[in-house]
């Protein structure tokens, strides 16, 4: 079983023999009860460490490993401490620092190795403050040691809130997952219905062309609508498709177109022939609705 214990800075070695003490403390205050805590239990102050308190050659490990690298690390160090990221104390900031670095370098040195650049660069900070500031030659203030690792953290924090803000948005596969959905259906091809409008300008055409060759003479026939019924199936006989102009013979004149148009209509009305066409605007085809045995 794991427990969040949050380790306190040592002020000093605790008495076992002063119980009355630590007591005394608790009752002066807040601030008393914080200088002998010495960790804390689910949110409850411990004064005293056990002797018995075995701590894991890897307890660390798993803290340091949470980083995501010296500037993380270095970052946590200066927000969970309300410290001014342009004027880090930075002497508080090493120590603490090099203490995790510490804890971690016994058990893994690989993983150390990554903060022992960002441990040396405090460092290095920490001694140039140490030492007199000199002015520049145009008697401008020197710069700050402090002010390039400001800006490096700054711009890490700005980064790094950007990446929370992008995680936090959701995600597809982790959030939420896509719908699919499978249709079995198969798509049938319907060829579009013959407007009434293309068959009578089809039928216009023909008499039009009828017109042309018709001849003065004035005669008597008598023309049979089931005789044309039967010559337009014979023509069609043997055909898959037969287009609609093909069925009329202009030379006989417009009786004879009539008859035939007439013929064609009561044809496609007792469902003998099938009048399609593939799409608007194309020609108009004529085919047998059952295939002759």
């Amino acid at each position: 079983m794991s427990a969040a214990v949050d380790i306190a800075d040592p002020g000093g070695t605790p008495d076992e023999s002063d119980p009355p003490d630590g007591a005394e403390r608790l009752d002066g205050g807040q601030a008393q009860l914080d200088l002998r805590i010495r960790a804390r239990l689910y949110g409850e102050p411990v004064l005293k460490l056990p002797h018995d308190l075995y701590i894991p050659p890897d307890a660390l490990q798993v803290f340091l490993e949470t980083f995501e690298g010296p500037l993380d690390l270095l970052l946590y160090l200066i927000r969970k401490q309300n410290f001014n990221i342009l004027d880090i104390p930075m002497a508080e900031v090493t120590r603490q620092y090099l203490g995790y670095v510490e804890e971690v370098r016994r058990t893994n040195l690989e993983l150390a190795s990554d903060y022992l650049l960002m441990a040396a660069l405090l460092i290095d900070i920490k001694s140039r403050m140490l030492l007199p500031q000199k002015k520049a030659e145009d008697g401008a203030e020197a710069e700050d040691p402090r002010a390039e690792l400001a800006r490096r953290l700054l711009e890490y924090e700005r980064i790094k809130t950007g990446a929370q803000r992008i995680d936090a948005l959701p995600q597809i596969g982790r959030d939420f997952l896509p719908a699919q959905v499978t249709a079995d259906d198969v798509a049938v091809v319907r060829l579009p219905d013959v407007d009434p409008a293309d068959l009578r300008a089809a039928w216009a055409d023909i008499l039009r062309r009828a017109r042309l060759v018709a001849h003065h003479k004035i005669t008597r026939e008598t023309l049979s609508v089931r005789e044309h019924m039967t010559i337009v199936l014979r023509r069609l006989q043997g055909l898959r498709f037969a287009e609609f102009a093909e069925l009329f013979d202009p030379s006989r004149g417009v009786p004879v177109a009539v008859v035939t148009f007439i013929a064609l209509l009561e044809l496609a009305r007792e469902a003998l022939v099938e009048i399609t066409q593939a799409e608007a605007f194309a020609p108009i085809y004529v085919r047998l609705a059952y295939t002759p045995s």
